[in-house]
């Protein structure tokens, strides 16, 4: 197998419209190549600047994931830190992570950060929503986003070979309407549920605590089962009476 390693976006199409197949860390792919064959041709974005990018509104969908840090809000760093072992994040990528795996760890996270997907094609690139990305297993060059007043993560402890464990994620954004919108994503099994409240901060935190909790009881996360809910519960609580900022 030549591994190709394109230093340009120019290049990296080049590669993709040669056939060479897109891998990050290859860990979700090598025990099928040992199996099924190897390809002749592989691509790793790991050379190209564009794929590796870190900062408070961009990262790169060829970012290692032990390589995230306070550069990034808090929801997406607690998840990139909660995903596999020390041995998985020094070789998984963000793009691995959100495209090729069936659990996606960082799809919560990048969900109530509202990110915009920027995908990488032979005769172009462009950006589009992530559900675009997980329907059709586009390259993922990047992720982009506007920096969230503040973010929060859990992600509940799990058992080897069981379920995958309950993921909650919760963002605050500032809203056009000049209030503030909260967004939560909920990961239950393999699917992922997201929500969207609006709502005019007041001078009582408990107040707004309340008031959105009770509209989240009115959306599809009043649906879920009692484990979930608490958690929801617990993360937007603890977010909502954070002082502003990350």
């Amino acid at each position: 197998m030549l591994l190709r390693l394109p230093t340009s976006v120019s290049e990296a199409q080049e590669c993709m419209a040669e056939g060479a197949v897109p891998i990050g860390g290859a860990t979700l792919v090598w025990a099928t190549w040992q199996r099924d064959g190897f390809p002749e041709q592989a691509m790793s974005l790991r050379d190209l600047p564009e794929a590796n990018a870190i900062g408070r509104e961009t990262l790169g969908g060829a970012v290692i994931l032990n390589r995230i840090d306070d550069r990034v809000p808090e929801a997406l760093r607690r998840a990139a830190a909660a995903v596999g072992t020390g041995a998985v994040r020094r070789t998984a990528t963000v793009g691995g992570n959100i495209v090729g795996s069936t659990l996606r760890c960082l799809l919560p996270a990048t969900l109530v950060l509202e990110a915009r997907a920027v995908v990488l094609e032979p005769d172009s690139v462009y950006e589009t929503d992530l559900s675009e990305v997980l329907a059709k297993g586009h390259l993922l060059l990047g992720l982009r986003w506007r920096d969230p007043i503040t973010s929060a993560y859990r992600k509940s402890a799990g058992e080897a070979g069981g379920p995958p464990p309950l993921v909650v994620a919760a963002a605050l954004h500032t809203a056009d309407t000049g209030g503030t919108r909260l967004r939560v994503a909920v990961r239950d099994g393999y699917d992922v549920l997201t929500e969207s409240i609006e709502y005019d901060a007041g001078s009582d935190s408990d107040s707004d605590v309340e008031q959105v909790l009770d509209e989240l009881r009115r959306t599809a996360v009043g649906a879920l089962h009692a484990t979930a809910r608490d958690a929801v519960h617990d993360l937007v609580t603890d977010l909502l009476s954070r002082p502003t900022g990350r």
